[in-house]
């Protein structure tokens, strides 16, 4: 399996409340993982690649609210 490639947003700042995600991995897995930035070792959240392309494309219309 191709490791998967964590990045974190350029709109994150440093105050430490970040995720990363491997978007790597969305066309040959079908998976986004996710992670929190300030714990890599830990646990990783899989999501299936439309779920996540809806999750942001849903916060980009502002559909959703944090």
């Amino acid at each position: 399996m191709t490791e998967p490639q964590f990045f974190k947003s350029s709109y994150s700042s440093n105050g430490g409340d970040c995720i990363e995600i491997a978007a790597n991995l969305a066309v040959s897995h079908d998976i986004v993982p996710v992670r929190d930035s300030k714990n890599p070792s830990g646990p990783v959240l899989n999501f299936p690649a439309g779920s996540f392309a809806f999750f942001i494309a849903s916060m980009k219309a502002e559909e959703l609210s944090v």
